[in-house]
């Protein structure tokens, strides 16, 4: 799943990353709500967690800015212990959990399993273009008949391409997508797992469905043979 957490604690922001990350999560940063309505708006995110003290647009502000923007995604609250007040103003803006401070990170995780579990939680899990398809929430991958196990770094590969079918997406992109990485000339970890990428999806003598646009970057294009 790909997760957006507005945390203005950039130490919990880096916690909460990493733990997320090591669970095959693809995890976005904005320490202030400006930031964290402005990813909002551009990317499909499977769940968001606020914490409710934010700078400028705090968190009960972005909650309801969210769902005014039509926005449906779950979204969990971090709130302070004695903040009672905030919990019910929170799922009043459109919140539909909360989690107070300190807590363990497996309650955390649980919230996310429950809250991407309800029904219409998300309209992105399942990811299709031809006959590669993609289920952001079991963390498979199927060609055809073909069950395709792949990595972490793949795996997000792969949903990038989804996302963005016949789209010409560079290098300098998924590395920041993918590693959040700023472009390195020096690094060939895109073309290598590339390599790999595409081994995998062409294993039983598919047609390729990831061509390389030569001084731009990579498209997902699927041969009219396979198209949906």
């Amino acid at each position: 799943m790909r997760i957006l957490i507005v945390e203005d604690d950039r130490k919990a922001a880096r916690f909460l990353r990493q733990g997320l990350q090591e669970e095959g999560h693809a995890v976005d940063v904005a320490v202030d709500g400006e930031e964290g309505a402005r990813l909002a708006a551009i990317t499909p995110y499977d769940l968001a967690i606020l914490d409710v003290q934010l700078p400028g647009i705090n968190g009960l502000q972005l909650a309801w800015q969210l769902r005014r923007d039509g926005l449906r995604f779950p979204i969990l609250m971090l709130t302070a212990r004695d903040a009672t007040h905030d919990v019910v103003k929170g799922l009043d803006a459109g919140a539909d959990d909360y989690l107070t401070k300190p807590f363990a990170f497996d309650e955390l995780l649980a919230r996310v399993r429950a809250l991407t579990r309800r029904p219409g939680a998300s309209h992105t899990d399942l990811l299709r273009a031809g006959d590669v398809e993609l289920d952001r929430l079991r963390r498979t991958v199927r060609r055809g008949t073909r069950n395709i196990d792949l990595s972490p770094r793949e795996f997000r590969l792969l949903e990038v391409f989804l996302l963005q079918p016949e789209e010409v997406i560079t290098r300098a992109r998924l590395l920041d997508k993918v590693w959040e990485m700023q472009f390195d000339p020096e690094t060939n970890v895109v073309e290598a797992h590339m390599s790999n990428l595409r081994h995998k999806l062409e294993a039983n003598g598919e047609p390729r469905v990831i061509h390389t646009v030569r001084g731009a970057g990579y498209v997902l294009r699927m041969p009219a043979s396979v198209e949906s």
